[in-house]
């Protein structure tokens, strides 16, 4: 019957009784298994564990820089393991290790979470991190309401709205009077000749003899 359509005879059960075959085209069969595995591992999400390791007498400097590579690594959707490597005598003091990933811990709250609390390891103390959805989904909106925020226009103050504007005063009906005029300057008063009076003739004295 399989030679009759073209097509293999397949035994996909061996263990039954009797056992169980199938007419297939076998050549199909195996490619179609092979995408849908070269599917399935497409979609696995791989989470690679990253190491950052830090000291206890870290600057700093050092310090924002490293923890900014864990945040970074945490956003990516990778967990971190965080190292403090001890040195001689220090490992006579696990408090400076511990107030360390303390502190890195509480710097990338936004983004990733403690799921391996810190524990001793030999000379070394470790804690691993691991990313939050939730959070950073937090920070991505919050991110985007500031942005909007930042480009929205500003709504003017209330001190700044201009005043309405006042309506001009009607026009009166009557017409104006005008105005008086400035008294005009009086005019000189006329000149008045006078005529000199003649002088009296002197009158002869008479001396008696």
């Amino acid at each position: 019957m399989a030679r009759e359509q073209d097509l293999d005879l397949v035994e996909v059960a061996d263990k039954a009784d009797p056992p169980v075959c199938r007419i297939m085209d076998y050549g199909k069969y195996k490619y179609e298994a092979a995408q849908r595995a070269k599917e399935s591992r497409r979609k696995t999400s791989q989470v690679i564990i990253k190491e950052m390791k830090y000291r206890p007498k870290i600057g700093a400097g050092d310090f924002e820089t490293k923890t900014r590579k864990v945040s970074h690594f945490l956003g990516e959707g990778h967990k971190v393991k965080v190292t403090i490597m001890f040195r001689g005598r220090e490992l006579q003091h696990p408090e400076l290790g511990r107030k360390i990933l303390d502190n890195v811990a509480e710097a990338v709250t936004d983004v990733g979470r403690v799921e391996v609390m810190p524990r001793v390891d030999g000379r070394n103390m470790t804690m691993v991190l691991g990313p939050d959805k939730r959070a950073q989904a937090d920070k991505k909106r919050k991110e985007q309401q500031a942005a909007q925020a930042a480009t929205a226009p500003a709504a003017p103050a209330a001190s700044e709205q201009p005043a309405p504007a006042r309506a001009a005063p009607a026009p009166s009906a009557a017409a104006p009077e005008p105005a008086p005029e400035p008294d005009a300057a009086p005019a000189p008063a006329p000149a008045v000749e006078t005529t000199p009076e003649p002088e009296a003739e002197p009158v002869p004295e008479t001396t008696e003899s």
